[in-house]
């Protein structure tokens, strides 16, 4: 695992606190799966890019 600092603006922070908190989450792991599904969504849109995205590795999965 990996230890990062991030600042957030003093504008952003409130309401990101509300969400976390509305989310019943720590603002961590809020913040992480924030991360990572922005990670997953970015990943889809390059697979979309290549042509991948109709049908990835022929599991039925798609974009």
């Amino acid at each position: 695992m990996s230890v990062m600092t991030l600042r957030i603006p003093d504008e952003l922070d409130p309401s990101i606190r509300a969400s976390a908190e509305a989310a019943g989450m720590s603002l961590n792991a809020y913040i992480v799966r924030a991360a990572r599904r922005q990670a997953v969504l970015d990943a889809g849109r390059k697979l979309a890019s290549l042509g991948l995205g109709d049908d990835l590795a022929g599991e039925s999965d798609t974009l």
